[in-house]
């Protein structure tokens, strides 16, 4: 093979190369400036930019797609849509009797005055109308300060403090012991009144019948009778066949005097 008549590829010169590798940069710079130039805020959120010559710009940029410099800006976007926020609410109260009302605190109180009547005044007084539109007044005051606007102020829940809480809830179990206790004394009151009436019916039942022989002695006749009534129909449904003369099944009903002495 004859390498003195081959053709070699003729190689650009260094003009043309550095002209390429300008173009090429060129084009980078422009793909990069194009991707990175556009930054989009999404709905219910805001834009603010960071300037590395200016520092924050002043402007508010809305919901959209805006430009912004690449590599000398940059967004911050903030989400603007109201969030809500729960806070416990912690109440201290220094409560005492009014000394010239003690009788009174006594008998429609008692001694434990406090769990009474503070649970139910602190729930009402802090959720009423007034006090939620007092709480949001000055929450609204003191978030202004810090650039915060509050939509809505409400209060939702209210928890005391846990020995409080204990203290009201031993309150409780006492008073339902004690309704048991009540319960369980009534109950036998009850059996007992029924034992006393059942006692004085059968006393009565017995003075009845001891004033029914005395008065007519066939009475105790009429009760053979109907004994022997029973037991002959008892011995009828039973199965077992027992023979018993007529003597011992009617109980010498012939011997049984109808006369009254």
């Amino acid at each position: 093979m004859n390498f003195n008549k081959a053709k070699m590829p003729r190689m650009p010169d260094a003009g043309a190369a550095s002209t390429l590798i300008k173009l090429g940069a060129v084009v980078g710079l422009g793909l990069y400036a194009a991707g990175n130039s556009l930054y989009n805020v999404e709905g219910g959120h805001r834009a603010i930019v960071f300037n590395r010559v200016v520092g924050v710009k002043d402007k508010v940029y809305p919901e959209g797609t805006h430009i912004m410099i690449p590599w000398f800006e940059r967004p911050i976007i903030y989400d603007v849509r109201a969030r809500p926020h729960l806070v416990k609410i912690g109440l201290r109260v220094l409560t005492r009797p009014v000394a010239d009302e003690l009788p009174t605190v006594y008998r429609t109180l008692g001694e434990n005055y406090n769990e009474r009547v503070l649970p139910s005044i602190i729930h009402e007084t802090l959720k009423a109308v007034a006090v939620s539109r007092e709480i949001r007044k000055v929450l609204t005051e003191r978030a202004s300060h810090f650039n915060m606007a509050l939509d809505d102020v409400s209060i939702t829940s209210l928890t005391f403090g846990r020995e409080f809480t204990a203290a009201i809830e031993a309150k409780q179990v006492a008073a339902q012991e004690a309704e048991r206790a009540k319960f369980v004394v009534e109950k036998a009151e009850q059996d007992k009144r029924s034992a006393v009436i059942r006692a004085q019916g059968e006393a009565k039942s017995a003075q009845l019948i001891g004033q029914a022989i005395a008065n007519n002695p066939a009475f105790i006749t009429l009760r053979k009778i109907e004994a022997a009534r029973e037991i002959a129909q008892t011995m009828a449904a039973s199965s077992n066949k027992v023979m018993l003369n007529a003597d011992n099944l009617l109980l010498n009903l012939q011997e049984m005097s109808l006369e009254k002495k």
